[in-house]
């Protein structure tokens, strides 16, 4: 089934202690166009998001934003600045021995001291953040592709109808085109009827005038090649993404069998047709420009 390029999705988790959150949007591009967001501590991890991207992702401008939470996988040490602290102990008995103050210096009195303690903050593995962000971002991917799936399917069904109103237009200038012959035919005898008058009509000049139109106004070979292409539409709908180039460029294959078809019938129902055809086409063209 095809996809769209359109699509929305999320996903938050946590991994060893680190909490990841992830979030992607896309819209329609003629390429893959992704532009990653991430904290500046999870920078290393950038091409591992792309290369995860791309392998979901074929055609679309994608925005990836992540958000990374590393302060309750981080390890927190106390380090005790230990010439310092015996240097106010020492200061302390000094001021005991020369001046006879009491010497109530405890350790809780010491720790309060400046610079006496320092803490220390060992950031999370970056092995362990990767390993997050490539969790998370997975789930966020899975329900980004179910989105486009769930447009796709939109597009599929009104596509397939404009298809089927196409080919139901193509059968009726099928119909009407050898009606046209025919008409130009009566036409032209009873033109030469009341010119020609009771001097005689040749009959078979009538012929042959009459077959020259209808081979200059035969579209069987338009319609035999548009009925093809839109077989052929029809079963790159069926078989999945990516086909919206391939779609593309099917269009105006489609477009130029129409156009010859109206270049050929000067008949008037036959030219409303035809322009009821380009008028479906073109919604058509405009549905798979955000087709994959």
């Amino acid at each position: 089934m095809i996809k769209s390029m359109t699509g929305y999705g999320g996903a938050k988790g946590e991994v060893q202690n680190i909490l990841v959150s992830a979030e992607l949007k896309s819209v329609n591009n003629r390429h893959l166009d992704t532009s990653v967001r991430l904290p500046k501590s999870c920078l290393f991890a950038e091409e591992s998001v792309r290369s995860a991207v791309s392998a979901a992702i074929t055609r679309g401008k994608v925005d990836v934003f992540l958000t990374v939470d590393t302060s309750h996988a981080d390890e927190i040490t106390i380090a005790v600045n230990e010439p310092l602290a015996a240097a106010y102990v020492a200061a302390a008995q000094t001021l005991f021995d020369q001046y006879g103050v009491s010497n109530d210096l405890t350790a809780s009195m010491l720790l309060r001291m400046p610079e006496v303690i320092s803490t220390e903050r060992s950031d999370a593995d970056q092995g362990a953040m990767l390993e997050a962000i490539r969790s998370v971002l997975g789930e966020a991917l899975v329900q980004f592709d179910a989105m486009r799936s769930r447009e796709g399917e939109k597009l599929h069904a009104d596509i397939l109808g404009k298809l089927d109103a196409i080919e139901e237009m193509v059968g009726r200038v099928e119909k009407r085109s050898p009606e046209t012959v025919t008409a130009y035919r009566e036409k032209l005898l009873a033109r030469m009827n009341e010119v020609l008058g009771e001097a005689g009509i040749d009959e078979a000049r009538i012929l042959q005038e009459a077959a020259i139109y209808a081979d200059k106004v035969a579209v069987d070979e338009e319609t035999v090649r548009l009925r093809s292409h839109i077989a052929q539409f029809r079963s790159m709908l069926q078989g999945g993404s990516p086909v919206g180039r391939k779609l593309d460029f099917l269009v105006q294959e489609m477009n130029r069998e129409i156009n010859t078809t109206g270049s050929k019938c000067a008949d008037s129902e036959i030219a409303n047709t035809v322009i009821a055809m380009k008028a479906e086409l073109e919604k058509i063209r405009e549905q798979i420009q955000n087709i994959e």
